[in-house]
């Protein structure tokens, strides 16, 4: 018999480029954010975003040199972490505290389970959470933009402040759907800017390294579910770490299903997480918490919605 078709086994290879030019794509896709950034924030968040990626391509190459593996910096997922975690960072937090979380996200989370395609969870969102938790006063500290030196609270520390009566003033105002959609706010350096991010949406998306099936379930559960349950769903959406997180942490390709169906599942299910951490936990933002969660049972998303294979050839 000639076999005319030969199906090797899993895991098959579903894209035309290599790893690095699908980092490459997406450090590409989140210099729109950068420049966003350094306009809002000043020459720091270069400087942060600089810091970040060199520290952990060394940690990387460090870490692999000392165990004799297989050099991987130049695939540049590690720089693409070091970048993600940058930009889930005040711009003004110091260096050395940033160091620490590259070295959370790339040795603990990345290298200690066997390096790239066997991290459970999204690295740069382990980073920033040991950070919060570590740093907790410096990780809150936002800067404000066009004033310097001055720190202030997010929009969501705004929300969370007006509704407890010990912290409410009538000196807190919210601000515009406007700046929140340019970036014209306090938080975390890369993810003010709603227009930034959704230009390097747009990018990825053309270039088919992404999927639009996670972020629009994952930014589309939140609006609707915001709503349903009467908070403002425009300034949910646009607010906190949502469009960073569905974008470019929701669309890991270890970390997140592989099916359709799966980032469905995936998107809907962050989603869900977000809002209720907004609107009924102790933190204002749940994006960090919601992609960790779903990452933690991603392989069980995966075994539900995998096609099973059926039928047989006869000989």
């Amino acid at each position: 018999m000639t076999q005319n078709l030969v199906v090797a086994s899993s895991p098959h290879f579903r894209a035309e480029g290599s790893t690095a030019a699908i980092m490459r794509d997406v450090l590409i896709a989140l210099l729109p954010a950068q420049i966003a950034a350094i306009y809002f924030f000043g020459a720091g968040a270069l400087l942060l975003t600089v810091t970040c990626a060199a520290a952990s391509m060394l940690f990387e190459y460090l870490y692999r040199r000392l165990m004799h593996l297989d050099g991987t910096v130049g695939d540049l997922s590690a720089a693409v972490t070091g970048v993600l975690l940058a930009y889930n960072l005040p711009a003004g937090i110091p260096l050395w505290m940033a160091v620490i979380g590259c070295f959370a996200a790339v040795i603990v989370i990345k290298q200690l389970f066997g390096g790239l395609g066997r991290n459970f969870a999204n690295p740069a969102i382990v980073g920033r959470i040991v950070l919060l938790l570590s740093f907790a006063t410096q990780m809150t500290s936002w800067p404000i933009p066009g004033q310097d030196g001055v720190t202030g609270a997010t929009p969501l520390g705004v929300v969370a402040a007006m509704s407890n009566p010990e912290t409410a003033s009538e000196a807190l105002k919210l601000p515009g759907y406007l700046d929140m959609f340019l970036g014209n706010i306090g938080g975390s350096m890369g993810e003010t800017s709603a227009l930034a991010l959704l230009i390097g949406f747009g990018y990825l998306l053309a270039r088919r390294v992404i999927t639009a099936t996670e972020p629009l379930a994952f930014m589309g559960t939140v609006f609707i579910l915001s709503w349903a349950l009467g908070a403002d769903p425009v300034f949910h959406l646009l607010a906190g770490g949502l469009m960073l997180g569905a974008i470019f942490m929701g669309t890991d390709y270890v970390t997140t299903p592989t099916t359709e169906t799966g980032k469905l599942i995936f998107g809907v299910g962050a989603g869900i997480l977000t809002v209720v951490i907004r609107l009924y936990g102790s933190y204002p933002e749940g994006v960090s918490f919601a992609i960790l969660l779903m990452n933690i049972i991603t392989p069980h998303i995966d075994n539900l919605t995998r096609i099973k294979a059926f039928g047989g050839v006869e000989e």
